[in-house]
């Protein structure tokens, strides 16, 4: 048994904001529905869906223009990171989604790790290109250095 509901927010892997999804009940009751990031795809919703979209527009439109600007701002950011290393510059640890996102954090910018592009832990002692994901097609690239601690 699947049921109809009207997504509040973007949902990666589900759709976007003001799109009219099928999903479980369990996961709409459960998880979406408590944290109001849908709503019940009710006749009456179903009838101020046109209304519902545009206000959820005009939210996307005020965040796209947040994100642009933070995306011009992390642009020129670099980042550096120090860690051990063994024998032929072997790393000890990695840096990792986390690690960046603390950093970006202790430079004033709000991003969460889920954000922070990478495919797997840095593990090389070099200089990297970090894609975050802003907002749905917004991104920024950041350099991530890491240096041998002394």
């Amino acid at each position: 048994m699947a049921m109809q509901i009207i997504l509040q927010e973007d949902i990666e892997k589900l759709g976007h904001r003001g799109d009219v999804v099928t999903v479980k009940p369990g996961y709409a009751r459960n998880y979406l529905l408590p944290r109001d990031l849908a709503i019940e795809a009710t006749p009456g919703n179903m009838k101020a869906l046109e209304r519902i979209r545009t206000a959820l527009a005009k939210k996307t439109a005020t965040e796209l223009e947040a994100a642009k600007k933070q995306a011009e701002l992390l642009s020129g950011v670099s980042l550096s990171f120090k860690r051990k290393t063994g024998e032929n510059d072997q790393m000890f640890g990695s840096v990792t989604s986390g690690d960046i996102s603390e950093a970006l954090a202790a430079q004033g910018f709000k991003v969460d790790k889920r954000q922070v592009q990478l495919a797997e832990p840095i593990k090389t002692i070099a200089e990297h290109d970090v894609t975050i994901k802003v907002f749905r097609d917004v991104v920024a690239h950041i350099k991530v250095t890491v240096e041998k601690e002394a």
